[in-house]
């Protein structure tokens, strides 16, 4: 009888009242997802811990040497702690954030990195990829698509990657000045093969 009466409360309200606030529940529950634990960092190394960190996030990792896409975090593989190298990451439909780069501090075998949909990735991310040693050292693609939060500030950091060999970008309408992109990369990175696909 008064479960009825509740439900039927419930039922005559037009919006719920917590619906609102899942939103900010949603960007709460990344932002834990994406937390640094440096202690675990120091464990397991820094290819392990940042592959938890991004399947965590709905990314998918590639090791050194192996075909295979990671992208089951109960999978991750096991045994020497220095085995396991990552050489690509495909961060499609993923909640990385700027909060959780300190993840890819020490990964030193990292070529390729595709950001496709990545609706937390702004210029402070690739900014801080940028500043990254060993990332400049090691990295040749980079796929930027659709990351609405990405303006010419943050792809112009790319730069410093001076290993560079292949950026695509597309989709991405905080880009306001292309001329300029191009103009940039051709005085870096001279032979970057830039892919443009902006309106």
């Amino acid at each position: 009888m008064l479960f009825g009466k509740i439900s039927r409360r419930l039922c005559g309200l037009k919006k719920l009242p917590w619906s609102c606030d899942s939103r900010y529940f949603w960007g709460w529950l990344n932002a834990v997802f994406n937390k640094v634990d440096y202690e675990r960092i120091k464990d397991v190394g820094p290819d392990r811990a940042a592959s938890e960190w991004l399947l965590r996030c709905g990314a998918m990792v590639r090791y050194h040497g192996q075909e295979r896409w990671q992208k089951d975090y109960n999978n991750l593989p096991t045994g020497p702690l220095d085995k396991y190298k990552i050489q690509a990451i495909d961060a499609t439909d993923s909640c990385i954030m700027s909060i959780g780069f300190d993840h890819m501090e020490g990964l030193q075998h990292v070529e390729k990195i595709r950001l496709c949909k990545c609706h937390y990735i702004e210029d402070h991310c690739l900014e801080r990829l940028g500043q990254l040693e060993n990332l400049q050292k090691s990295m040749l693609e980079m796929e930027i698509i659709s990351c609405g939060n990405i303006t010419d500030k943050g792809i112009i950091a790319l730069h410093h990657l001076r290993k560079l060999k292949y950026l695509l970008l597309s989709d991405l309408p905080g880009i306001r000045d292309k001329e300029n992109l191009v103009q940039a990369f051709k005085t870096a990175l001279p032979s970057l093969e830039l892919k443009l696909d902006l309106k």
